[in-house]
Order: C-alpha cells, then sequence, then structure tokens
C-alpha cells in the first residue's frame, strides 16, 4: 500500500551514501550547526511537500518529520534509493518532488516552482541553473515505473529524463536556489563549513 499521502507531492530525499569522497556519509555533515539530511526534510517541508521520505543506507539516521526507508543496497548507488523510494510512496501519491541531500542551496522556493509547473499541468519538471538541467526533480505518478525501471548506478533518474525530452518541463530556478554539490572536504569549506 505504501506511504500515505495528504493530496500534496510527496517529498523523496536521497541520502544514503557513504561520502567516499568527503570520508563520511553526507546526510551526518553540518552547515551552520544542521545536518545536510534535517535541511533536506526541512526544505522539503517549507515548499508544502507531504510526505517526507527518506531514504538512508550507510548511516543509521533518525530524522523528525520524515519516515525513514533504509536501503541495504545503498552500494550499488543512487538508482536503488530512487526505486525504492519511489515504491514506499502510496498508489495514489499525485507526484514526488526528488532532492539529493549533499545539495544545501537548493531551496524551497526552487521546489514551490516545480510544484506550481505541477499544478500548471507539467508531468515532469526540472529544475534548470543557468540552463542546465540539475535537481530537484518532479516527477508525476503516472511516470513512478518509468523513472525506476530507467535508473541504473548513480544515474537517479538521469535515463528516464534523458530518454523522454517530451515530458520534461524545465523551471529556471538559478535565481533561488544552487545546485552545487558537496563530495569533497574543498566543496564542504567552499559551501560554508571551515
Amino acid at each position: 500500500m505504501g506511504i500515505r499521502h495528504a493530496g500534496a507531492p510527496a517529498g523523496l530525499l536521497l541520502a544514503a551514501g557513504e561520502g567516499r569522497r568527503l570520508g563520511t556519509p553526507k546526510a551526518l555533515v553540518e552547515i551552520g550547526g544542521e545536518r545536510l539530511v534535517d535541511r533536506g526534510v526541512r526544505m522539503l517541508h517549507e515548499a508544502g511537500c507531504t510526505p517526507i521520505v527518506v531514504v538512508t543506507g550507510a548511516a543509521a539516521i533518525d530524522v523528525a518529520g520524515a519516515v525513514i526507508v533504509h536501503n541495504p543496497d545503498w552500494r550499488t548507488g543512487m538508482a536503488s534509493s530512487l526505486r525504492l523510494g519511489l515504491s514506499a510512496l502510496a498508489d495514489d501519491c499525485p507526484a514526488v518532488v526528488i532532492a539529493l541531500v549533499d545539495q544545501p542551496r537548493v531551496t524551497a522556493e526552487a521546489v514551490r516552482r516545480l510544484r506550481a509547473a505541477y499544478a500548471a499541468g507539467a508531468r515532469v519538471a526540472v529544475a534548470t541553473y543557468a540552463g542546465l538541467p540539475r535537481n530537484p526533480v518532479l516527477i508525476a505518478h503516472e511516470h513512478f515505473a518509468e523513472a525506476a525501471a530507467g535508473a541504473s548506478g548513480d544515474a537517479g533518474a538521469r535515463a528516464f529524463l534523458r530518454a523522454r525530452p517530451d515530458l520534461v518541463v524545465t523551471v529556471p530556478c538559478e535565481d533561488v536556489a544552487a545546485a552545487d554539490d558537496i563530495d569533497t572536504p574543498e566543496d564542504l569549506r567552499r559551501l560554508g563549513r571551515p
């Protein structure tokens, strides 16, 4: 049956990786006294997504305001977390916003823009920065299975998005957010932690 929804798009935060190049699981990293996983959940809540599902893996994580789904296959890459997260949602979940735990500059306003595109009829909406598609991504329920089937390794929904450009509505977000990843200690220092 899956996790029940309340009519709004759900939020799916992918937070399973070990942060090999960073040296610690990214979900547990703190910026400004807040763990990245808590920041991601807060951002999705502020954007009106409900429920929020967090897929964990390398680290055991409890997060207030979210449903935790553990991915025992996290070592295989982001695709397994995406498939698990999508399968955890109820059959009547209308859509999901997928966000990555290691992008702390993605904002609730960017997610609200994706939701507005969805409300206007988009079935797939992708945030863009300087014209380049990145995260977050909104996918309507009727495309969950196709997105899951196309996911492989660390690519997540990328193969689905590239295979179905006819569905994708791009949503410029560079004025309210940035898709900077935290992959290395240098990235972490650059994004605000000494």
